[in-house]
């Protein structure tokens, strides 16, 4: 995981939610309104043309894209957290001349950790146009779907990366990297 070749940083923001405040899984409502700030507040930055139809259009489909991505983000870092870890769960947006990065991250069990490492290996391997019929099979016997990273790779052409990292009181440090072109 890197920011090499994403142009000069403009303008960036991070929320972060503590565990100890309020329970990470009943803030997960909550995840639209952030969605929904990140992506205003991405939008306010990029050019906008009041008389091109053209302009307005980008504007829109930068805001959506922002607003989908944030917001799978936090649902997967809300869900999959363990509040029992203390650490808090995170959501960077850096403003790229080229790019949006997203960066979130969460602490989880080291077997649910595992098993997310798994489904980014067989992600990252794979072919997303699969993957994504696979995982709709998927979700129509289990009720999980999974189809929000496939959907950001799929249908907004993102770069995705990932790190894992062990915690010394034990579970895993898992940090999602979505690049969106802009």
């Amino acid at each position: 995981m890197g920011s090499e070749g994403q142009g000069p940083f403009r303008e960036g923001l991070e929320l972060a939610f503590s565990p100890s405040s309020v329970p990470l899984k009943q803030r997960w409502r909550n995840n639209g309104l952030s969605a929904d700030f990140l992506a205003d507040y991405v939008t306010t930055f990029l050019p906008r043309d009041q008389n091109d139809p053209t302009s307005l259009d980008r504007h829109s489909e930068i805001r959506g894209a922002v607003n989908y991505i944030a917001n799978e983000l936090l649902e997967n870092a809300m869900k999959y957290s363990e509040e029992d870890l203390a650490h808090p769960t995170t959501i960077r947006l850096a403003l790229r001349a080229d790019s949006i990065l997203f960066t979130a991250a969460n602490s989880t069990g080291t077997e649910r950790g595992q098993a997310f490492h798994d489904f980014v290996r067989e992600l990252t391997d794979g072919d997303p146009a699969e993957i994504y019929v696979r995982q709709l099979e998927r979700a129509a016997e289990t009720g999980g779907s999974g189809l929000g990273l496939v959907t950001m790779i799929n249908d907004y052409g993102a770069t995705l990366a990932w790190r894992f990292e062990n915690l010394a009181e034990g579970g895993m440090r898992v940090t999602t990297q979505v690049r969106l072109e802009i």
